[in-house]
């Protein structure tokens, strides 16, 4: 959850530009003044916890100032082997666990390298 700060600085100064399909807010700041190195600031309130992996990558390269189109103003052709985007699971109940790790039950995978451990002599 954005601080109060946050909040009120967005009220105050932002401009919603858009939204993406985890519910996360877009903004930019109102009329056209300019941030910090002379760019228009942007910001994004995420909803729910605030992490950075939920950001999709039109909405990412946007926030950089990689581009000024928007997402919806952007043409991408997508690649037979992308996959949806999803954010970072760490943490949640949808993370992933392999077999034996001390949240599922079941053996731990056998290593498939040539590693070899050192010994003293």
């Amino acid at each position: 959850m954005a601080t109060v700060g946050t909040r009120l600085f967005t009220w105050w100064k932002g401009d919603l530009v858009g939204e993406d399909q985890f519910g996360n807010k877009y903004y930019k700041e109102k009329g056209n003044p300019t941030g910090p190195f002379g760019r228009e600031r942007r910001w994004v309130i995420y909803k729910g916890r605030p992490e950075a992996s939920k950001v999709p990558a039109a909405w990412h390269i946007w926030l950089h100032y990689t581009t000024d189109l928007l997402p919806d103003q952007q043409s991408f052709e997508r690649n037979t082997w992308e996959e949806e985007h999803l954010p970072n699971l760490s943490g949640t109940n949808m993370a992933y666990h392999p077999g034996g790790s001390v949240v599922v039950s079941g053996e731990r995978q056998k290593s498939t390298t040539d590693y070899e451990a050192w010994k003293p002599e």
